[in-house]
């Protein structure tokens, strides 16, 4: 333990506990993203079984170099950027949802080029998901208005305006398609209204009034709302009674019931993996037996092919890039970069646990993907920018930035990798004017003939007293 707390304590413990998470994170999602896909790929892609490794590799390169440019950028420029990413997800939300009722009322399957389905935009082949731009839209525009406002929070009026109806419009445009990320959402706003101390009176009545709109969100998908239809019955009614009450697999499976096929095929994966798993690759289950087994289920595979061992090690890894991102919320001086690592924290950690979760059956089932692990590519560019500018923050700690400046690394370094974060304290003011030349001080005025010493001679000191005295 003094070790761990040793290393704990040097300056840049932060920055190397989250490239460290985040990498192994990212190295173990791009493994299993093979393992889950190759089967199916080998199958419909002419032998090509590493298709979806390809695809996912492609995005994880795209979202390193985001990461590199998000670590060097100020936190200056991500409040700049705050209200330009908020106006853009808000766009993309509204058009994704436009496209999806032009399809379900009128069956209008496209238009020009842009097309939608259910959460995908799609503009020819390029395709996005607008939801993830929207959760890091949030946390630098809530943390942009909430650094803003500062000791004035503790007041109703400045949380109703602007915060609570843009975060509101956010949830109605995500969660009528997707309950799952909008409780992501959610989980962010909490963790930034926490790390702003906001009063838990307030925590209390957005507790009611999210539990009220979530049960508006259930009944909504008897009207169609996300992947539901009006003459079928409510899937996210029924997900939630499956959870709540879980069916016998027999029953489950001889009456097709509602939300318990892959909550039990799940299980069944669980189960084979054991301590140590049937080996990676050797999934059965993901033969078209677990539906979603690249994506939302990624984590099953993960526990049969790995076993508990492999799952400790994932719970372990988001455990410490919880830890990591709390001490940067906890380390930084500034109220932005405070308020934005808590932000990307709540979102990150909550999203993982909604996601297994419901894979293991602790929560309701949302279908919101596991981050790093899952299968999807602008789910991995966005956190990967999240990740980057946590680590701009990470740098920007007290310690962190004396020890950086203290061992300054050589130019091309600072170029290629990030360049130095400004000094703790340091404020520049503008430079004092001169002082008017005047008279010359009197203790510096040239004496008079009668006392000025001869040119050449030099003025001694009383040195009185002994020798010793002299030396002291």
């Amino acid at each position: 333990m003094a070790a761990l707390r040793g290393l704990l304590a040097r300056p840049l413990a932060s920055y190397y506990l989250l490239l460290s998470s985040a990498g192994l994170l990212l190295l173990i999602g791009l493994t299993m993203v093979f393992s889950a896909t190759s089967v199916r790929d080998y199958a419909t892609k002419n032998g090509d079984a590493a298709a979806s490794l390809t695809k996912q590799a492609i995005f994880a390169v795209i979202g390193v170099v985001v990461f590199w440019a998000c670590q060097r950028l100020p936190a200056r420029s991500f409040r700049a950027l705050s209200r330009p990413a908020l106006g853009v997800a808000v766009a993309l939300l509204l058009l994704l949802n436009l496209l999806v009722a032009l399809n379900s009322l009128f069956r209008v399957k496209s238009v020009g080029p842009l097309s939608a389905e259910l959460l995908w935009l799609y503009l020819g082949p390029i395709s996005i998901q607008p939801v993830e731009v929207a959760k890091f839209a949030l946390v630098l525009w809530g943390a942009h208005v909430l650094a803003r406002k500062g000791a004035a929070l503790g007041w109703w009026k400045e949380l109703a305006t602007p915060l609570f109806p843009v975060v509101g419009l956010l949830f109605v445009l995500v969660g009528y398609n997707d309950l799952g990320s909008m409780l992501c959402l959610l989980a962010l706003v909490v963790g930034l209204l926490w790390a702003a101390g906001v009063r838990k009176r307030v925590f209390a009545a957005l507790s009611a009034v999210g539990l009220i709109g979530v049960g508006l969100l259930v009944a909504a998908a008897s009207l169609g709302a996300g992947s539901g239809s009006r003459d079928a019955d409510n899937y996210r009614l029924g997900r939630l009674t499956t959870w709540l009450d879980p069916p016998d697999p027999k029953t489950c499976f001889e009456q097709d019931l509602q939300g318990c096929y892959q909550l039990i095929q799940a299980r069944y994966a669980i189960e084979q993996g054991g301590w140590f798993g049937v080996g990676l690759g050797k999934s059965g289950l993901k033969w078209d037996w677990l539906p979603e087994a690249h994506n939302d289920f990624i984590f099953a595979v993960l526990a049969e092919e790995l076993g508990v061992v492999g799952c400790v090690v994932v719970l372990t890894l988001f455990a410490v890039l919880a830890y990591t991102g709390l001490r940067i919320a906890r380390r930084v001086e500034d109220p932005f970069r405070r308020l934005a690592a808590a932000g990307v924290t709540a979102w990150l950690v909550g999203q993982a646990v909604i996601n297994i979760g419901g894979v293991t059956g602790l929560l309701p089932l949302t279908g919101v993907p596991l981050p790093f692990i899952s299968d999807g590519g602008s789910a991995l560019v966005v956190t990967l920018a999240a990740v980057g500018m946590l680590a701009s923050f990470a740098r920007a700690e007290p310690d962190a930035a004396r020890a950086l400046h203290a061992r300054p690394p050589a130019r091309w370094v600072r170029l290629v990798w990030a360049p130095l974060p400004p000094l703790p304290g340091r404020r520049r003011h503008p430079a004092s004017p001169p002082a008017a030349r005047g008279s010359v001080p009197r203790s510096r005025a040239r004496r008079s003939d009668d006392q000025a010493a001869p040119v050449g001679t030099r003025q001694t000191r009383d040195r009185g007293g002994t020798a010793r005295e002299r030396r002291r």
